[in-house]
C-alpha cells in the first residue's frame, strides 16, 4: 500500500466515523448536523475511491475502512452517547478486525 493510499484510507475512515457520529446527532433533531453527515460521507467515499485508484484491492480497502469505522464508532458511541459496549460486543469487534487482517494477508499472495 502506497503512502498516498494509506493517508487517503485514514482520511476516509475519519470522515466516515465523523459522518456517522453526526448522523446520530442529527437524529436528535438538530438539522445543522446534516451538513456533517453529507460532507463526511461524500469525502469518505471520495478518499476511498483514491485508495482504489492507487491499486489497493477493493476487498482489502473496504474491509479495513468498514472494520475500523465499526470499531471506532462503537467506542465513540460508548464515550459520547453512553451506549452499551459489552464484552460480547468487544469480542465481535476483535473478530471483525481479525477477519480483515486475514483478508489482507490472503490478498498479499
Amino acid at each position: 500500500m502506497t503512502v498516498l493510499a494509506l493517508i487517503c484510507l485514514t482520511a476516509a475512515i475519519i470522515a466516515e466515523v465523523t459522518a456517522t457520529v453526526s448522523l446520530r446527532m442529527a437524529s436528535t433533531g438538530k438539522k445543522l448536523w446534516w451538513i456533517g453527515v453529507g460532507a463526511g460521507y461524500v469525502f469518505a467515499f471520495t478518499m476511498l475511491s483514491v485508495v482504489l485508484a492507487e491499486g489497493v484491492a477493493i476487498g482489502v480497502a473496504y474491509g479495513i475502512w468498514a472494520a475500523a469505522g465499526v470499531a471506532i464508532t462503537a467506542i465513540l458511541s460508548r464515550i459520547f452517547f453512553k451506549e452499551p459496549l459489552t464484552w460480547v460486543m468487544s469480542l465481535g469487534l476483535i473478530l471483525i478486525v481479525g477477519g480483515v487482517l486475514l483478508i489482507e494477508l490472503g490478498a498479499a499472495h
